[in-house]
C-alpha cells in the first residue's frame, strides 16, 4: 500500500513538475497550437492510407481500374503533399519552440544561481550547479514533437479503433489487450527508470565538480605532483557512472525489448485473426489491406509510448532539478533593501554584531567599531579572530546573526543590492580575473567605459605603464583566472576596476602578504592616494605595512580589544605589541 502510495506521489509531483513549464511558454501558445493543427491534420491524412490502399486492392479484384487510379491519386495527395508538408511545419514550430524554452529555463537557472547566498556555493559544488543549468535545460529537446505526436497518435488510433469496431470486433478486442499489458509493464518499469535516472545525475554532478575544480587549479595540481592521485579519483567516479550509465540502459533495453516483443505478437495475431475472418467470410479483403497499415499505427503507438514515456521519466527529474534554483527550493534568494545612496559619505559602523558561520560557533561577539572615511584604517589579529568575516558581513556575503551594520547612519539591510555593490570593493590576496581581456574585464563593471578612463584608471593603479608594453595592449587576453598577471599586477587591475566601478569604500583583505616588496610598494602609493577622498580599511597580514595607519583596531576573542596608532598600541596594547614582535605567528 505504502509503495502504491509513494508511485502516486512520485506521478503527481513528475506532473506538477512538467505543468511549471507552462508559465515559459504560455507567450507562444498560439504557436504551440499551430504546430499542434498542422500535426493533427498530418495524422488525419495519414490515418487514411489503410482505407484508401484497402479499396484500391478491392477496386484491383475487381478489374474497376478507374477506381484504383482515383484512390492511389488521392492516397499520393493525403501522404506525399498533406501529411508531410503539414507534419513538417508542425515540427519545425515545435523543435524551435523547445530550443527558447531550454533557453529561458538555462538563462533563468544562471541569474538565480548568482542571487543564492553565499552558503549555498559552500553546500553545492560548481560541477552540480553547472550541470543543473546546462545539461539539464537541454534535456527538453525533442520534447515537444513527442509529446505532441504521442497525444495525435492516440486520437488517432481512437478513430481508428472505431473503424476497426464496425469491421470486426475481435480485432477491437485483441487491440485492448494489448494495450493493458503495455500499460501494466509500463507502470512497473517507470519507477525504475526513475530512480536511476536520478542516481545517474547525481554522479554526473559528482563527476562535473571534480573536473571542474581540476580545471581551475590545474597549475597547483602539477605543482604539488597529485596527478596521479586525481586520475585515480576521476577513474573511480567514472567507473561509477559507467556502471550506473549501464544499469540505465539495462532497464530501458529491457523494457524495450518487451514493448518490440508485444508489438510482435500483435502483429501476428491481429494478422492471423483477419485472415482467420477472410476464410470464413466475415471480413474483406479491403479490411486485411486496410490493418495491414492501422497495425502498425498501434504499433507506432506503442513505441510511441515507450520512447515518450523515458523521455518523460528523463525530462521530469531535468525539471525538477532546473525548479530546484528557479523556485528557490534550495536556498533563498539574497534578500535587499529599497534606499539608494546617490553620494555615500563612506563611513561603516559596527553596533554589537555577533555572526556564526553555519554550524559554528561565534566568531563575532558584540563586536563595535567606526570605520571613518578620509582615513587609513588597518584591523589586525590573529588567524581565526574574524577579521576577514567583517568585510564578509559588510558585502554582506554573509548576514550578521544580531546587532547592526550601517553605512552613513543607514543600516546595509535597508540599502538597494546597487547601491551597495557599487559603494564597496574588496582587493583580496588572491582577486578573481575574468578569463577576457584587460578591457572586457573593466566592461563588465562598466559597459560605456572608454579606453581613454580605462587608462586613466589604470594609471592610478600604477599599471598603465606595463600594459602598455604588451604587445596587444588593453586587448591582451588574461588566462584563466588571470595566470598571466603576477600577484600584485592583479590586485592593481583589481584595484583599477574598483576606480572605474567608483567604489567610495574600498576593502584591502591581506592584500599585500604575499608579494614581492617591489609590488607591495606599489599597493602602498594606491593606498596613500586613494585615502583622500575613499574609506579604506586594510586587513593585514603583515604589521610593517599598515604601521603608518591613522587607526589600526585590534580583533581579539571576537572583539575589539584596543585601537590607536601603530606608537600608541606598542605602548598601551600587549596584544598587538606580541602580534609585532611575532609576525610570523598570525
Amino acid at each position: 500500500m505504502k509503495k502504491i502510495n509513494k508511485n502516486k506521489k512520485e506521478k503527481k509531483n513528475n506532473l506538477k513538475e512538467i505543468k511549471t513549464l507552462y508559465k515559459y511558454v504560455k507567450q507562444d501558445k498560439f504557436k504551440m497550437l499551430l504546430s499542434f493543427v498542422c500535426m493533427l491534420i498530418s495524422a488525419l491524412c495519414s490515418i487514411t492510407t489503410g482505407y484508401l490502399q484497402g479499396q484500391t486492392v478491392e477496386s484491383i479484384i475487381a478489374l474497376n481500374i478507374k477506381n484504383a487510379v482515383l484512390f492511389m491519386s488521392i492516397y499520393f495527395l493525403m501522404t506525399a503533399v498533406f501529411e508531410n508538408s503539414f507534419r513538417g511545419i508542425g515540427v519545425y514550430i515545435a523543435r524551435k519552440l523547445e530550443a527558447k524554452l531550454s533557453m529561458k529555463l538555462s538563462t533563468e537557472a544562471y541569474k538565480k544561481m548568482l542571487c543564492m547566498p553565499a552558503y549555498a556555493f559552500e553546500e553545492k559544488s560548481s560541477g552540480e550547479l553547472i550541470t543543473r543549468i546546462t545539461n539539464d535545460s537541454e534535456g527538453l529537446s525533442n520534447s515537444f514533437d513527442a509529446v505532441i505526436e504521442m497525444v495525435i497518435d492516440t486520437f488517432c488510433c481512437l478513430l481508428i479503433f472505431v473503424y476497426i469496431i464496425f469491421n470486426s470486433y475481435i480485432v477491437a478486442a485483441e487491440i485492448i489487450i494489448f494495450l493493458t499489458i503495455v500499460f501494466v509493464i509500463t507502470k512497473k518499469m517507470n519507477p525504475k527508470m526513475k530512480q536511476i535516472y536520478d542516481e545517474l545525475k547525481k554522479e554526473k554532478d559528482i563527476f562535473a565538480a571534480v573536473s571542474t575544480e581540476s580545471i581551475r587549479g590545474v597549475r597547483e595540481i602539477k605543482t604539488l605532483g597529485i596527478i596521479g592521485n586525481l586520475k585515480k579519483e576521476v577513474d573511480e567516479i567514472r567507473n561509477i557512472v559507467f556502471n550506473k550509465e549501464l544499469k540505465d540502459r539495462k532497464i530501458h533495453r529491457i523494457y524495450s525489448f518487451l514493448m518490440w516483443l508485444i508489438r510482435g505478437l500483435f502483429e501476428c495475431t491481429v494478422f492471423i485473426t483477419c485472415l482467420i475472418q477472410i476464410y470464413h467470410g466475415t471480413a474483406t479483403d479491403g479490411f486485411f489491406m486496410a490493418m495491414t497499415w492501422y497495425v502498425y499505427r498501434y504499433t507506432w503507438l506503442i513505441q510511441n509510448l515507450a520512447e515518450v514515456n523515458i523521455m518523460y521519466q528523463k525530462m521530469a527529474v531535468s525539471v525538477r532539478r532546473i525548479n530546484e534554483i528557479i523556485d528557490n527550493r534550495l536556498y533563498p534568494d539574497d534578500k535587499f533593501g529599497n534606499i539608494k545612496l546617490r553620494k555615500p559619505h563612506g563611513n561603516i559602523t559596527f553596533d554589537k554584531v555577533s555572526f556564526a558561520y553555519p554550524n559554528e560557533d561565534n566568531i563575532l561577539n558584540d563586536f563595535s567599531a567606526f570605520f571613518e572615511t578620509g582615513k587609513k584604517i588597518a584591523v589586525v589579529g590573529k588567524s581565526g579572530q574574524g577579521k576577514s568575516t567583517l568585510f564578509n558581513l559588510i558585502t554582506r556575503i554573509f548576514d550578521n546573526n544580531s546587532g547592526n551594520i550601517y553605512l552613513d547612519n543607514v543600516n546595509i539591510k535597508d540599502l538597494t543590492e546597487d547601491t551597495l555593490r557599487k559603494t564597496i570593493s574588496v582587493i583580496r590576496q588572491e582577486p578573481f580575473v575574468f578569463n577576457r581581456t584587460i578591457k572586457d574585464n573593466f566592461k563588465l563593471v562598466k559597459p560605456n567605459i572608454t579606453l581613454e578612463e580605462i587608462r586613466k584608471y589604470c594609471k592610478m593603479a600604477y599599471l598603465d605603464d606595463y600594459i602598455m608594453t604588451l604587445p596587444k595592449k588593453y586587448n591582451t587576453l588574461l588566462g584563466e583566472g588571470g595566470v598571466n598577471l603576477s600577484g600584485g599586477q592583479k590586485q592593481r587591475l583589481s584595484i583599477a576596476r574598483a576606480l572605474a566601478k567608483e567604489s567610495k569604500i574600498i576593502l584591502f583583505d591581506e592584500a599585500t602578504s604575499a608579494l614581492d616588496n617591489q609590488s607591495q610598494s606599489y599597493i602602498k602609493k594606491v593606498i596613500d592616494d586613494l585615502v583622500k577622498d575613499h574609506t579604506v580599511i586594510i586587513i593585514a597580514h603583515r604589521l610593517s605595512t599598515i604601521v603608518d595607519s591613522d587607526v589600526i583596531y585590534v580583533v581579539d576573542k571576537g572583539k575589539i580589544s584596543d585601537y590607536g596608532t601603530h606608537k600608541e598600541l606598542l605602548k598601551n596594547s600587549n596584544v598587538y605589541k606580541t602580534l609585532y614582535e611575532n609576525e610570523d605567528e598570525m
